[in-house]
């Protein structure tokens, strides 16, 4: 799920922790009674279903199946298409950059509509559906990033990542599947208008791979802003084809991810860390939503101001924020209240190392290890 910051070697994640370090069944929960209560129809309401049609954008928090082909693009391995990966539930690798089911299938079943699948496979059919997210994926457009040699340096500049699967990228393949959707500005509203948009996560990815380079204050400063307004702009550009109903979940934690606190290791302070759960503190602010004023720029706080902004101007248009920080620190500060272990701050699957997290070595690789 987290593979910005080292891409090409992204560990599987398992259903029991999702996004290295967390729990999938949580957050579906979360997510779950959020849309099954709010969004589906009470059954005296109305026996059709509230939703025809499921549209996704995103990174591996929601790929369905485009980064084997994005990565076969650009020439990178990828290892998503062997075991362990999709053995859960599906039985055999499908793409997912998990083991099991990702929220998305969860809440497609929940909807009851087929599982969304990836836009960029051949031969698909998306009258209910098209998933555009691609694991890694960045909000702010690939060349942002390479212009200012992240995530390496000048010696790094010809660095293949980020890949070019931006958000307005994926809105953009969004723009050239709709004629074959809907043919009239009237019959587009319509079926937009019953259709569910999921617009992320994003911003993970983008504050994963600066921080390679950046100081924690330019990501705030330089990329927290960006990243916040593309995405209300993508939001506005859905809006104007027809979308009445759209989630858009916040960031997670990083500061309790593995591949960040295995790059930080050697350059936190003893102080740095939470001693409650051994997040690194400063990081986790990036994300993490103030109810009080603020005097430092986080993702959660200014997303939530500018839905609040977007619902004011669109009033006729459902635009609901769910919380992915919340409860992972709920897992990560209490994990055997939801039947973990206590290390969950380890990778599921990877290397060897303090968070079993290694760069060089991908899930299904012959030195991986998989908890069980």
């Amino acid at each position: 799920m987290i593979d910005s910051l080292f891409p090409a070697r992204a560990g599987v994640h398992l259903s029991r922790l999702l996004a290295v370090m967390m729990s999938r069944h949580l957050l579906c929960v979360a997510l779950l009674l959020l849309l099954l209560t709010s969004l589906q129809p009470q059954p005296a309401a109305s026996a059709r279903r509230r939703y025809d049609s499921i549209f996704s954008f995103g990174d591996s928090f929601t790929d369905t199946g485009n980064k084997p082909i994005v990565f076969a693009w650009y020439s990178v391995f990828n290892p998503v298409m062997r075991p362990p990966y999709g053995m859960t539930f599906f039985g055999h690798p499908t793409g997912h950059t998990t083991d099991g089911r990702l929220i998305l299938d969860l809440i497609a079943q929940g909807l009851g509509l087929p599982f969304v699948p990836p836009s960029l496979a051949p031969n698909g059919s998306f009258r209910q559906g098209a998933n555009f997210a691609v694991a890694g994926a960045t909000t702010v457009d690939a060349e942002f990033y390479h212009s200012r040699g992240i995530p390496g340096g000048p010696s790094n500049s010809s660095s293949k990542f980020p890949l070019n699967t931006s958000l307005n990228v994926q809105l953009e393949w969004f723009e050239s599947l709709k004629p074959s959707l809907c043919g009239t500005a009237q019959g587009c509203k319509k079926f937009f208008g019953r259709s569910l948009f999921f617009v992320g996560e994003f911003g993970v990815n983008d504050y994963h791979l600066s921080l390679k380079k950046l100081t924690l204050q330019q990501v705030r400063s330089l990329i927290v802003p960006n990243v916040i307004k593309t995405i209300s702009m993508a939001i506005q550009r859905l809006i104007k084809h027809g979308a009445t109903s759209l989630v858009v979940p916040g960031v997670i934690p990083s500061g309790c991810s593995p591949p960040v606190l295995t790059f930080f290791a050697d350059r936190a302070r003893p102080a740095d860390y939470d001693p409650r759960t051994g997040c690194l503190r400063e990081i986790n602010e990036l994300g993490k939503y103030h109810k009080l004023p603020f005097t430092t720029p986080n993702h959660n706080s200014l997303l939530k101001d500018a839905l609040h902004e977007l619902r004011a101007k669109h009033p006729h248009v459902r635009i609901i924020y769910t919380d992915f920080f919340g409860p992972i620190m709920e897992m990560v500060e209490s994990p055997r209240k939801f039947g973990f272990r206590d290390d969950v701050l380890m990778v599921c699957c990877g290397g060897r190392g303090k968070y079993n997290y290694n760069e060089s070595v991908a899930c299904g690789d012959q030195d991986a290890s998989a908890c069980k």
